[in-house]
């Protein structure tokens, strides 16, 4: 079996479009991220919190990054998401085009 690639996909749902473009942008500002989807249309979330089945309307972010950046990504997600336990889903992407690869390692290398 194929190894993979070091990309990752993350997902992050937020509870408004502000919200999500704000750390979309600190995210790709900081080059944790090479690039981050704003799901526009809100998704309809039925899940378990403290007990109690809740319901929300959230937005979902898709971000770019490199499996080195996540650690940092996480921090930042953590220090800018208003949620007391936010979504950090990690994705491995097993393959992809090499330009879009090589663009996405570029665009989150600290040089």
């Amino acid at each position: 079996m194929a190894k993979g690639t070091s990309a990752r996909i993350v997902l992050v749902t937020c509870g408004s479009l502000a919200e999500g473009r704000k750390i979309a942008r600190a995210a790709v500002t900081k080059r944790l991220a090479a690039c981050v989807n704003i799901v526009s249309a809100p998704a309809e979330s039925i899940y378990r919190w403290k007990g109690k089945v809740e319901s929300a309307k959230e937005f979902l972010l898709v971000i770019k990054t490199m499996a080195r950046r996540l650690k940092e990504l996480e921090k930042e997600i953590a220090r800018t998401h208003s949620y007391e336990a936010p979504e950090f889903l990690v994705l491995r992407v097993d393959s992809g085009s090499r330009s879009y690869l090589e663009w996405l390692a570029e665009a989150v290398s600290r040089d």
